[in-house]
């Protein structure tokens, strides 16, 4: 058993970080598309993490096309088995040739298994990697460790919070 709280084990990431980051991932992915040009045809975002790392890749790319799969494999900070409960407009994605899908993280990498068995030849691109999901991306930009919980803006509150030790 650690002797360590969860928090600290914990990495902190604010809006500007994760924008900074989203930001990097698309400019590491600018002109690697299949298509002309180094285009891509359109962007999954896997909700909800993703949602926000998709906008600004989107952006950034110039990508019109955006769309969703919804995959629930968490229930608060507890993982289970992934399970797709909205997929995205398939005629557009199809076997994902040219699709880019974003994540703000790959853990394991079960959700994007299941994601990669839908759309077997899209580009998968999160912020951040977890030793354990790695192999299951393709493009990525901050490696953490297995044990650190990223804690993400959307998480959080700006509030002040009682220390865990100590009064003082």
């Amino acid at each position: 058993m650690s002797d360590q709280l969860p928090h600290e084990k914990g990495f902190h990431i604010s809006w500007d970080q994760i924008h900074r980051d989203s930001r990097a991932l698309a400019w590491r992915l600018d002109g690697h598309g299949p298509l002309e040009g180094g285009a891509w045809k359109a962007v999954v975002a896997i909700t909800r993490g993703g949602m926000a790392p998709a906008m600004i890749v989107s952006r950034e790319l110039d990508i019109r096309h955006v769309d969703t799969i919804s995959v629930k494999s968490y229930n608060h900070q507890e993982q289970s088995e992934p399970v797709v409960i909205k997929s995205p407009d398939m005629a557009l994605v199809g076997d994902g040739e040219g699709v880019l899908i974003v994540d703000d993280l790959v853990d394991t990498g079960k959700t994007l298994e299941v994601v990669r068995a839908l759309m077997p030849k899209a580009h998968f691109a999160t912020v951040y990697a977890k030793p354990k999901g790695k192999p299951m991306v393709d493009t990525y930009i901050t490696e953490v460790s297995q044990d650190t919980w990223i804690f993400f803006p959307w998480d959080m509150a700006l509030q002040y919070v009682e220390p865990y030790r100590g009064t003082d």
